[in-house]
């Protein structure tokens, strides 16, 4: 029989010829060593130029694309293409890998830079938004990642001067990237006038900002900052591909063939033409350059690598030369010298010598070559073309010997004959043709058998006989040389052949997969004399296999290197090597071959490092030697674990469920039972399936797993206290080596993993995010810092933690097989083991990722268990045929037999070793494995008298050991656990039943006993009472679901699955009779209440059988139902029974014959049933849930005083109602202990205890019942019911308009008036008739502006700078206003601005990096951070893209920004606070899962993130004492959260502590001592909370909700501030005691008639008070005195502006019906007057005295300014007045409205203002009017983008385009004009310029627009798109913008924000 095992001897990459220069820049550098790295294929190379010697890094698997140095030179980061791609960074002296980056790109990794310290590695990817990623690479951790460019990205680079700025460049652009916390920000290069926008390829760094960029045209463009400063033209000729830094200055290389060196300065030094030079040619492009010293290297887009000495720059060196770009296809070796000859489609064919590894000669052809043959003799190189021809070369020379075309499709195969008289030459047109040598290659035949291409050919050694494979897979022969095809296959019986290339044959079988017919293997040769088949395929695998191999699917070795399919491949003519040549990475690759004697000696060399194994996973099937598989491990690695519904699906199938159930949620539905059940004892342990998952704690008790279950057993007491924090099966657990924490993982979709304390029973961090299905291994490291995970999924990954940090530190694909165990290295915890279905592996992390190895054994074993021994290189493993391997680093040394069947554990001591298998016995042995010391077998005889239980049978199969306290503690396949006496005595201490599911369950009429039955086929009694022991059991023949006492307890009637069913004595469990009458399983049995008369029998084939129990006869049968029966109960009288079916329909039946009876609804109700168990009807109805299609109710269960019903179901939860269970969705306890179905619940005889079984996990739980009054908390308190109150959460009209509000992303905004028409800039201009000559006698053109009170010489403006701000956000945010620096500046903000205002000198000072609105505010209170504030703003979608949601931390006094955290938060982040240390962040989004977030905001990290509320969160607070617990609050939602590691666990508020509570809406919280919460509600109320349970509520703490709520961290004081009318009592601000008990209130003298407070502070005796009206108070604690220090308008938008003419004031008029007035100078509003309605424009006269104020309803008023008293008002419009004017004589007041019209007033007749005119055909509404400066025209600006200009007063229209051109304006106000043109930028299409104004020099206009920019540009501006700087700070919307007199001040009024901007005008020096 063939050896079916790979061979034993190896290939070992020796030399690759060619360099990547195609699609690929800057990859080419000298090292530290001065050797040069470079890549080529998926192969990093390091050449040693001086030995010629080269060193292979194979880390990758795919196409290596980009490479960057470290800058110590030493390290060198590559980046590879591929779907999953990853980044190496690897060591260029060692060749091994230090770090593996993954799981952030896709496509590929397209350019990597290394920052200066080298700390930092930065990536940029190929995918369609070419995201950038910064990398911590050592940590394999990600510090930022952001979109790059909608286009490609060509190169990056950090400013070496700058930390954390980078620079990248790319398809049209350029962009500046600042480093934050974890956001790059990018700021686009400009352009400007200094060069074309264009394409940037390349780019260097230096100091003062500059860069200097190469760009696509040949230009050299330096840049300061983000401007373009100037270029350097020319610099090449086309494209400059690559740019290098280094001490003297720069290399740039070009497309045109040159390289050129600059200084520092990049003044040019010198050009080197490579076109020029000896090795030049035409068209040679460079597309890398590397200048060190006077070296410099090249790059050739042709794959060469040139060296080129600066002094001799003529004569540059060609180091390295491979094929150009194009297909590599021919490839043919000599027949007698080390030699070998490629041709490519490149059309060169090249001789390269295999000693030299050199190019020794290459000539050109006109076509492509696609293969090669060397004749016998070595003369002649036959070559084929591409389209159809061949040519004969002699080899020494190159010169042409013939050239025949005889067909037209390629030529693909030709070989020469062993004897030389011929070629054959095989093309694309299904034929051979053959051709004699010595007739000067006459055509002499011809094979014409195939249909499809030729591509591979055969001669025999006689050269009679040629064989030929074709595309279609057919194998033909035919005779030579005259073509006939050989039919009788009999003559080929003796053929020997040649040599064999061919893929088809029975000798070459093996190469393909067994069960695919794909046709990807390009190429074979047989290596004869060793014996050894290399084949070439499709994805870049080079194969080594034993020839011949006859069967499929054939062992093999596997080497990586090529990246895509390899073409071909060779051995040379003495068999020393392989060559192979690939397609599209047009490199040759060189492979030494170590035949088998060599391979033993270099075992001791370090193997190649590579991802791939080298013994191959594919071809397990038909090992001969592999033994079978044992039927338990068999069983176990069969097992999925995959769940129908997890746990974490329900909140989503919950909401999609109660849109359906939204109108019965509405009914009021049962309240909670009052009593509730404690999880008291638990029979069971989980060791069916699981191994080493049993350890004794610290303090002796012992800890182990079950169902979801983490148990700690106290031995002594016989006691257990369980760790409830997981929802699913525990699958495998970990203890730390201080043993007082434990690891335990489970199943889930997004599987967790709790590290736990074992006195606590608390979390001290979850882990999650990276395992799916479930977690089946788990291992701590020796020094307890990091622990070692496997996952279920199909690649078995392993995750490497830092586990109290919850950061993953790697991970990697495990193995396609099962993993069983994972273990740590305990000396290097770098390295680690994993052991599982047919395969060892050696690990050690590398940066984010795992480096895996497989342990050679000859066999591939499946292996069960692993531990370290004694030394680190040390490994002993258990297999499972029942050896213990003995493994030094990855090698086999020995094996030692252990145990008859499979080793399922394996312990290692301090000196040797205890194993335990399925032979039942446990071992221990010396430390070298030589000697059994001793052996313990498990057996019934050696069972100590203290047992608490029985054994089930002897040796049982043993699957956990472990030691400690002078014990051996053992846990069975069995659920049993024993503890092992030393001297031999054994203690049976917990069990359970065997793997089956458990359904059968009954409790004792009067004893605490109950009896289980289940499919492992036991019957079992269990002892309740607290010696929790199995009393008795007993072997079936079959498994059983159901068993019942009989009324006296002395008989127990079982059903078993076979149909029949017993009565058994209660006590000695003997038969008493037995019957077998039905096929199906028994699912239920009942004996009649009272004397026990009749045994009910229900089946699953849908009858009840009535028996007599007294005459054991059959009396009845219930006939009827349509489905198996599923649950049964008499009722008192033993007359009737009610039956459930699967069907779930109700039946009743009368006893003793079964007839069936219908009984209404009513009736049901009055019948007094002995026992309900079943789960349908009108009484029960309540216990089905929302999501009852993924779900059953399985059992049910009445307590015996009628009171509480218990339900299981088969999502593992056991509940509680209060019974009678009418209407639906009652509201209940829930309890997870069971992990999948419970599949029984009964009470027992007294109500005392609750006894559970779950069907998979073999549990029965023993539940105390904690009657009504009974109520000390438990950490384990059940939930609350799933569906929340129907009762809404109170309300109110501030909470709504909060919680419905949509914030508008500024950058998305649209217009805010209802224009339509064209914009300005896209309308065409008609050109005027008298375009006036250029010299014109004409007057000169009159100015477009009266420029009155300006001095003699006019400035322009050149800048704003933001002076004042009047407003404040309080309508929608909260807790927004703090004191800073004990009280001398308050902090609070407003649009986008956070503002700081000192209260002395009432000076502002502004922090204005946001883009967009903040929504909350909070300052760090920990000393350490003084003045540290976090804002978190508006945002679109979480992208991490500029326009991403983000939380900016800052200096308040700099200003200077400490963080930027992008968020995820799409929609803005709506709350942020500190935790007590100040360290971390907490913050809560906007977006629909409303998201709660925590940050370590120093360095930028997410720590930790989850789903917070399917309704808005409002506020979300640290406790002020902790960094890990805090609390949210929102739309009828209070959590209590805990931070565990990386994960966020939370607590539901419980109610029902206190009667009638229910759930409102909580918007605010405050803390006390002792675990006390806080929350105010809508109603008013306060809650008080102890953990997370409610004790207390203070009724009307407001008589409004409660807004807010601070917690004074010095004295523990709250304050509160609420809505409320100001009263004798009460106010809308009150202080309270520590426990609120007491409280004073203060009144807010606002003169509001309902104040309403959204945010308070309490500093030293003074509170600080923001209101809903923008106003923010101080109020003394004294005194009470309030001071008002902030105004502002209360609700906006603020339309009017008006400055005074003389004065630096100004009115402002807004929606919220006042009209205010402000001082600049004395910083602060003046006056207010309550108009009564909105107001949308105001006017002062020219004098100053008068006011003219424009409503919304259409009404105008007329103030006089001394006295504020109405001068006039007149109302002759219904719609709101846009604008309104006084003429500069003061004639006149001209009034636009809505309606299309402007009026015209004489208010020379006096205050009775009659109409005197109007203007008619306005074709829209009024925006601005602006008077001519002698008061006869007015321009009317309107909504339909037209400009007008009518007479005053007579209201005619002017047309005359040349008449207005003379028209003096006395102001510019419009919008729209031919002057102003150029205000209108281009991305306006949705939004609009909505306001303007000229300055009185009238040499600048001021401009403000929908995205909320104040723009300043020259006036005039008639060219489109003019040049401005743009001022941000406002929110979407700005309403209007007017100078002040003197053009000191510009004022600016914000529509969204309803605040007032004062900017300073800076004037341009004389």
């Amino acid at each position: 029989m063939a050896d079916r095992t790979a061979p034993n001897c190896h290939l070992r990459l020796e030399w690759v010829y060619g360099y990547r220069g195609h699609q690929c820049r800057n990859n080419l550098y000298y090292t530290a060593a001065k050797e040069i790295v470079y890549f080529v294929a998926g192969v990093g190379v390091v050449y040693n130029t001086r030995e010629h010697k080269q060193k292979f890094y194979l880390g990758h698997n795919d196409d290596i694309i980009s490479l960057a140095l470290h800058p110590e030179r030493v390290l060198v980061a590559t980046g590879q293409v591929g779907k999953e791609p990853y980044i190496c960074v690897w060591d260029s002296y060692t060749v091994q890998t230090v770090s593996i980056l993954k799981d952030v790109h896709t496509h590929g990794v397209a350019c990597l830079a290394f920052d200066l310290e080298g700390q930092c590695l930065v990536s940029v990817g190929l995918d369609s938004k070419n995201t950038i990623c910064v990398w911590d690479w050592r940590r394999g951790k990600v510090l930022a990642v952001a979109p790059g460019h909608t286009d490609r990205i060509f190169d990056i680079s950090w400013d070496l001067y700058q930390p954390s700025k980078l620079v990248s460049c790319g398809v049209k652009h350029i962009k500046f990237w600042s480093l934050c916390g974890n956001a790059l920000t990018p700021k686009r290069g400009v352009f400007g006038k200094t060069g074309d926008l264009q394409t940037i390829l390349c780019l260097a760094c230096a100091k003062d900002e500059v860069t200097y960029s190469g760009a696509l045209n040949g230009d050299i463009y330096v840049w300061k900052g983000i401007n373009l400063m100037r270029t350097v033209q020319g610099a090449h000729g086309s494209g400059i591909f690559s740019m290098n830094v280094c001490e003297e200055g720069f290399a740039t290389g070009g497309r045109d063939g040159c390289v050129r060196l600059w200084d520092l300065n990049f003044k040019p030094i010198t050009v080197i033409d490579l076109r020029e030079t000896d090795q030049g040619y035409k068209g040679l492009s460079v597309r890398s350059v590397c200048w060190r010293g006077d070296h410099i290297l090249v790059g050739t887009q042709d794959s060469e690598i040139f060296e080129v000495v600066v002094h001799d720059r003529n004569k540059p060196f060609l180091i390295m030369q491979g094929h150009c770009e194009g297909e590599l296809w021919a490839l043919a070796v000599h027949p007698t010298k080390p030699l070998a000859m490629t041709g490519s489609d490149d059309r060169s064919v090249r001789l390269w010598s295999l000693i030299d590894h050199a190019l020794i000669a290459r000539c050109n052809m006109e076509e492509p070559i696609r293969c090669a043959a060397v004749s016998t003799d070595g003369i002649h190189l036959a070559l084929g073309m591409k389209d159809g021809s061949f040519t004969v070369l002699r080899v020494r020379d190159m010169t042409e010997v013939v050239h025949i075309k005889d067909r037209k499709e390629a030529i693909h195969e030709l070989k020469y004959s062993p004897d030389g008289a011929h070629l054959a030459v095989g093309s694309n047109d299904n034929s051979v043709d053959i051709y004699g040598v010595v007739q000067r290659y006459k055509k002499v035949g011809e094979c014409i058998g195939s249909n499809s291409f030729i591509t591979h050919m055969d001669w025999s050694t006689d050269s009679k006989y040629l064989q030929t494979n074709d595309g279609s897979g057919r194998r033909l022969f035919y005779r030579m040389p005259s073509g006939k095809e050989v039919t009788n296959r009999e003559e080929l019986k003796l053929v020997q052949w040649a040599s064999w290339t061919c893929v088809l044959g029975p000798e070459v079988n093996g190469i393909w997969p067994k069960y695919s017919d794909i046709n990807d293997i390009n190429s074979v040769d047989a290596n004869f004399n060793n014996q050894v088949l290399v084949t070439a395929d499709d994805y870049g695998l080079v194969k080594l296999l034993r020839y011949p191999c006859v069967k499929k699917g054939a062992k093999f070795k596997k080497y990586l290197g090529h990246s895509a399919h390899i073409t071909n491949a060779r051995w040379s003519h003495d068999y020393q090597w392989v060559i192979t040549i690939g397609g599209a990475d047009h490199s040759v690759f060189q492979w030494k071959f170590v035949p088998e004697r060599k391979s033993k000696e270099a075992l001791h060399i370090v193997p190649q490092e590579t991802l791939a194994d080298s013994n191959s996973e594919e071809s397990d099937s038909d090992q001969s030697d592999v033994p079978e598989m044992d039927s338990e491990i068999e069983q176990e690695t069969q097992l999925t674990y995959r769940r129908q519904v997890y746990k974490e699906d329900l909140p989503q199938l919950k909401e999609q469920c109660k849109e359906k159930h939204r109108a019965t949620a509405m009914k009021k539905r049962e309240r909670a039972p009052g009593s509730g059940v404690k999880l008291h004892f638990i029979h069971g342990y989980r060791g069916y399936d699981c191994r080493s998952n049993l350890f004794y704690t610290q303090t002796g008790e012992i800890v182990y797993h079950v169902a979801a279950i983490g148990v700690v057993y106290n031995r002594q007491q016989n006691t257990q206290r369980f760790y409830m924090g997981h929802d699913d099966d525990i699958l495998c657990l970990a203890i730390h080596p201080l043993k007082d924490f434990v690891a335990t993982g489970q199943v889930g979709r997004d599987s967790s993993i709790h590290i736990w304390d074992t006195e606590t029973l608390k979390p001290m961090s979850v882990l999650k995010g990276f395992h799916q299905l479930g977690v089946c291994a788990l291992d701590f490291s020796a020094d307890g810092k990091r622990l070692a995970s496997v996952g279920l999924d199909d690649n078995h990954t392993i995750v490497l933690w830092d586990w109290r940090k919850g950061d993953k530190l790697s991970a990697m694909r495990g193995s396609k097989d099962k993993i069983f165990v994972v273990k740590i290295n305990p000396y290097l915890p770098d390295k680690l083991i994993t052991a599982g279905v047919k395969h060892m592996k050696f690990w050690h992390k590398a940066g984010g990722g795992l480096i895996g190895r497989k342990g050679n054994m000859g066999k591939t074993e499946t292996m069960m268990c692993a531990v370290y021994g004694w030394s680190e290189e040390m490994v002993f493993s258990g297999t499972c045929t029942g050896d213990i391997c003995i493994w030094r680093d990855m090698f086999l040394m020995k094996t030692v037999k252990a145990h008859d069947g499979p080793v399922f554990t394996v312990h290692a001591l301090e000196k040797g070793f205890v194993t335990g298998g399925k032979d039942g016995i446990v071992a221990l042995w010396d430390d070298t494995f030589e000697r059994c010391l001793k052996t313990y077998a498990i057996k019934r005889a050696v069972l100590a008298p203290g047992s608490k239980g029985l054994l089930l049978e002897d040796n049982p199969s043993i699957r956990a050991i472990s030691l400690g306290h002078g014990h051996i503690l053992v846990g069975t396949k069995n659920g049993e656990i024993l503890e092992v006496d030393k001297s031999g005595p054994i203690t049976l201490l917990v069990q359970g039943h065997m793997e089956g599911e458990v359904w059968g369950l009954a409790t004792h009429p009067h004893l605490p006993l109950c009896a289980t039955v289940s499919d492992d086929r036991t019957l079992r009694i269990w002892d309740l009472s607290p010696s929790h022991c199995m009393l008795a059991v007993r072997k079936l023949r079959k498994g059983g679901r159901c068993c019942c006492f009989s009324p006296d307890g002395k008989a127990l009637a079982v059903g078993l699955n076979d149909g029949s069913f017993l009565i058994v004595n209660a006590d000695t469990l003997e038969d008493l009779v037995s019957f077998h009458h039905r096929k199906d399983s028994i699912s239920d049995i009942r004996f009649s209440p009272g004397a026990g008369k009749y045994l009910a029998v229900a089946s699953g084939d849908t009858f009840v059988d009535i028996y007599n129990v007294m005459s054991s006869k059959r009396v009845g049968v219930c006939k009827g139902c349509l489905n198996y029966i599923t649950h049964l109960d008499w009722d008192k009288r033993g007359k009737l029974l009610q039956v459930n079916t699967g069907a779930k329909e109700q039946f009743f039946f009368e006893a003793p014959r079964g007839k069936r009876q219908t009984i209404p609804a009513t009736e049901v109700e009055k019948i007094d049933w002995s026992t309900w168990t079943c789960v349908l009807g009108t009484y029960v109805e309540g216990i089905w849930p929302l999501v009852s299609e993924v779900t059953e109710v399985t059992a049910a269960c009445l307590s015996n005083d009628r009171k509480v019903l218990a339900t299981g179901d088969d999502l593992g939860y056991v509940k509680l109602f209060r019974y009678p269970v009418k209407g639906k969705y009652a509201k209940f306890k829930r309890y997870v202990a069971h992990s999948t179905h419970v599949t029984n619940v009964r009470w027992t005889h007294d109500d005392s205890l609750l006894v559970t079984v779950g069907g998979g996990d073999t549990c029965l739980m023993i539940w105390a019942h904690e009657p009504e009054g009974h109520r000390e908390f438990k950490q384990c308190d059940s939930e609350e019911s799933d569906i929340e109150s129907e009762d809404d959460g109170g309300y109110d009209s501030d909470v709504t308009r909060e919680n419905e509000i949509n914030y508008t992303i500024k950058a998305l905004s649209t217009n805010m008036r209802p224009m339509t028409g064209v914009k300005p800039h896209l309308q065409l201009k008609e050109p005027s008739v008298d375009e006036r000559p250029p010299v014109s006698r004409a007057l000169p053109q009159p100015e477009k502006l009266q420029t009155n009170n300006v001095g003699k010489k006019k400035r322009p403006i050149e800048d704003l700078g933001l002076e004042l701000v009047f407003g404040y956000r309080g309508n929608d945010c909260r807790n927004n206003v703090h004191y800073l620096n004990e009280g001398a500046d308050i902090i609070y903000h407003t649009a986008s601005v956070g503002i700081v205002l000192n209260l002395t000198t009432s000076c502002q000072s502004f922090y204005v990096e946001h883009s967009d609105d903040i929504l909350c505010l909070t300052i760090n209170q920990h000393p350490k951070f003084p003045n540290v504030v976090a804002t978190g703003q508006v945002g679109d979608t979480g992208d991490m893209s500029a326009t991403s949601p983000s939380i900016h931390v800052w200096d308040a006094m700099t200003k200077q920004t400490l963080s930027v955290l992008r968020c995820f938060h799409s929609g803005g982040v709506c709350s942020v606070s500190f935790s007590a240390t100040g360290k971390l962040l907490l913050s809560v989004g906007l977006d629909p899962e409303h998201t709660v977030t925590i940050w370590k905001w120093q360095e930028g990290a997410k720590v930790a993130s989850r789903i917070g509320h399917t309704q808005r969160i409002f506020v979300a607070e640290f406790r002020p004492d902790s960094d890990t617990h805090f609390v949210s609050v929102g739309i009828k939602h209070v959590r209590f959260w805990t931070l565990a590691g990386r994960a966020l666990l939370s607590k539901k508020g419980v109610l029902s502590s206190i009667e009638d509570a229910r759930m409102q809406t909580m918007l605010s919280v405050a803390f006390g001592a002792n675990n006390l919460t806080f929350t105010g509600t809508i109603s008013g109320d306060v809650c008080v909370w102890k953990e997370h349970i409610l004790v207390r509520i203070v009724a009307k703490a407001h008589t409004g909700p409660v807004f807010t709520m601070y917690t004074t961290l010095r004295d523990g004081l709250i304050v509160t501030g609420g809505k409320e009318r100001p009263s004798k009592e009460g106010g809308a601000l009150k202080l309270w005691d520590q426990e609120l008990k007491r409280c004073r209130a203060f009144r807010l003298e606002t003169g509001q008639i309902i104040d309403c407070v959204r945010s308070v502070c309490r500093g030293k005796g003074k509170i600080l008070v923001g209101t809903r009206n923008a106003e923010i108070i101080e109020v003394g604690e004294k005194n009470a005195a309030c001071n008002i220090l902030v105004n502002g308008h209360m609700d906006g938008p603020i339309w009017g502006l008006g400055t005074h003419p003389s004065r630096d004031v100004f009115l402002s008029a807004a929606e919220d019906g006042t009209v205010r007035l402000w001082d600049i100078p004395e910083k602060k509003m003046l006056n207010k007057v309550n108009l009564g309605h909105p107001a949308r424009t105001i006017s002062y006269s020219p004098e100053g005295d008068m006011v003219a104020i424009g409503m919304k309803n259409g009404e105008f008023i007329i103030l006089l300014v001394a006295s504020l008293k109405i001068w006039g008002k007149k109302r002759d419009r219904r719609s709101p007045i846009q604008d309104i004017r006084f003429s500069p004589n003061s004639c006149y007041l001209a009034v636009g409205s809505t309606e299309s019209a402007v009026d015209f007033y004489d208010l020379t007749l006096g205050p009775q203002l009659n109409r005197i005119n109007c203007c008619r055909d306005i074709p829209s509404f009024v925006m601005q009017m602006d008077f001519s400066a002698d008061s006869t025209y007015v321009q009317i600006s309107t909504g339909a983008y037209k400009r007008l200009v009518y007479e005053v007063p007579s209201g005619k229209q002017v047309t005359e385009q040349s008449h207005i051109d003379r028209i003096t304006w006395a102001t510019w106000t419009s919008v729209l004009g031919d002057e102003v043109i150029g205000i209108w930028s281009r991305n306006t299409d949705k939004a609009d310029v909505t306001c303007a104004c000229v300055s009185h020099s009238g040499l600048n206009i001021v401009t403000g627009d929908d995205f909320g920019m104040v723009k300043l540009f020259d006036f005039p501006c008639p060219e489109k798109f003019a040049k401005h700087k743009r001022f941000l700070g406002h929110s979407a919307h700005l309403t209007n913008v007017r100078f002040t007199n003197g053009d000191r001040f510009v004022v600016s009024a914000g529509g969204d924000d309803r605040s007032l901007f004062v900017w300073r005008c800076v004037h341009a020096p004389h």
